[in-house]
This record gives structure tokens, C-alpha cells and sequence, in this order.
């Protein structure tokens, strides 16, 4: 028989953000293949229903979960020393404005009139965040001699500019328009030429990095929105909740085991339209 070069058994992810929309997904994939997660959020109450959720759903023992801010290095260092080991990262953490009903970006995501302190919590969250996590796994995984995988999730806005036209609301003053802010770009286009410096970095050392960006991901968004985002990607339409789950899997195993330093653009062609 031969050998499954996508099955993760004996395998543990860490995975940041794991409470938000795509973690759990990407937890799923994760021990749908065999291996077990580490679920770490600021916000608890989100991991903790997840792990049960997962442990129901899989068996017990298939998720545990902590507490961890991943803008505070001693909060990541904290959860990377309690936990056994770590064969995968996950660095699914950001913090991503959303379009939803009823709500809106807020003006003070312009660049124009955007305040030091909304530009550094939006970098903090993705872009520190990431070095923070990495640095500390990464240190972990050479103590313990592991073939590691970091996996680093950025976006189809860290390879090309937000088109800010769908964000637009009628009859709104410009001032007032709601935008994309430069704080989420910025980061997920340094989370890219952060993967390919630790990719090279790296190399001899047994630890893969590699990047996955998504586009968006249809989660109850407005229906005007959802038309006008499906209008600029080739295929239509956003995302599904479940259409990443193969690519997590592919490079976080061994089906993967000659990429490093590489960004993976899943986006229906958005980017090469």
C-alpha cells in the first residue's frame, strides 16, 4: 500500500485566531488527516465551543484550547512552553474589518483621517503577530529536532490593492466612504515577504514556510456586497466556507514536502483578471 503523503497522524497544529471564521475550518482539515490542534484566541469562549465542538465531532482528545493575545510575546511564549510540541503552525490571526449587515467599515479606517493607534493594532495583530508566533514555534521545533511546517495566512490583498469600489455606499459624502483600510494590505503583503525570507531562512534547518491567501469568504455578507465583490472574480463568486480545507492540508503535510517560501493564491482568479 502506499504511503499517504497527506495524512497528518501524530501531528499537532497550533493554530492562531482559531476562534474567528476560517480557524476552525482550518482545524477541521487538520484532524480529518489524523492530527490533533491547539486552539489559541484571545477571546476563549470562542476556542473553548470550538474544542467541544471538534471533540465531539472527531473524538476526544482531537482539539485542546488556550488563551493567547498574540500582540503579547510573553502570552505566545507562555502556550508554546505548556504544550508538548508543535509540528505546525498555523498563523491565522489578524484583525480584518468586516462588511456585514446592518454594519459598516467606519471612517476612521480612511487613510486620510486614520489615527497611529488604529494603524498599530491592525499591523500588531497580523504582521506582529506572526513574527511572534514564528519566532517562538520555530525555536521550539529546533529544540525538539521536528520537521516543522509554518503556515502563514495572508490574503488575494497582500498580492494586489483593494478595489475600493465595492466598499462604496450611495449617497454618502467622501469623507464618509467606507474603505479597506491600508493596515490589513500592508500587513498580509508583509506576511508574504515574511514567508519568503523564514522559507529561505529556514531550509536546512527542516522547517517549511509557506503561505496561503484566500479571497473572500461569503459569511452572511450584504447581498449588494456580495454582488459586487462576485463581479470582479472570474469565477462569479466568493468563497466557500470549506474551499480551503484541502489547500491547509496539502501544506501543512508531506504532499508539500518540497515548497518553501511560496504563496498559494486561492481567489476564483481574482488576481490574474
Amino acid at each position: 500500500m502506499k504511503n499517504n503523503v497527506f495524512d497528518l497522524t501524530g501531528k499537532t497544529a497550533l493554530i492562531t485566531g482559531a476562534g474567528g471564521l476560517l480557524g476552525p475550518k482550518h482545524a477541521e482539515a487538520i484532524i480529518e488527516y489524523g492530527g490533533k490542534v491547539i486552539l489559541a484566541d484571545h477571546h476563549l469562549e470562542r476556542v473553548e465551543a470550538q474544542a467541544d465542538r471538534l471533540n465531539s465531532t472527531y473524538g476526544e482528545g482531537s482539539a485542546v484550547y488556550y488563551h493567547m493575545d498574540v500582540t503579547d510575546p510573553l502570552s505566545v511564549q507562555h502556550v508554546v512552553d505548556v504544550v508538548d510540541r508543535i509540528d505546525i503552525l498555523i498563523n491565522n490571526a489578524a484583525k480584518d474589518p468586516k462588511v456585514k449587515k446592518g454594519g459598516n467599515l467606519t471612517p476612521s479606517s480612511r487613510f486620510e483621517t486614520m489615527t497611529p493607534e488604529y494603524w498599530n493594532k491592525g499591523i500588531d495583530a497580523a504582521l506582529n503577530g506572526t513574527f511572534y508566533c514564528s519566532q517562538s514555534v520555530a525555536n521550539k521545533m529546533i529544540s525538539q529536532n521536528l520537521k516543522g511546517v509554518i503556515l502563514n495566512i495572508s490574503s488575494d490583498l497582500g498580492v494586489i490593492a483593494p478595489d475600493q469600489r465595492i466598499y462604496r455606499k450611495p449617497n454618502t459624502p467622501e469623507e464618509m466612504q467606507n474603505v479597506k483600510p491600508i493596515t490589513y494590505s500592508a500587513a498580509k503583503w508583509a506576511i508574504v515577504g515574511m514567508t519568503k525570507y523564514l522559507g529561505v531562512y529556514f531550509a536546512k534547518q527542516n522547517i517549511r514556510v509557506n503561505c496561503l491567501s484566500p479571497t473572500g469568504v461569503y459569511n452572511d455578507h450584504p447581498e449588494e456586497f456580495v454582488k459586487k465583490l462576485s463581479n470582479i472574480i472570474p469565477m462569479g463568486r466568493m468563497a466557500h466556507i470549506d474551499e480551503y480545507k484541502g489547500a491547509i492540508v496539502f501544506l501543512c503535510s508531506e504532499a508539500s514536502s518540497y515548497m518553501t517560501g511560496e504563496n498559494m493564491v486561492i481567489d476564483g482568479g481574482k488576481t490574474v483578471w
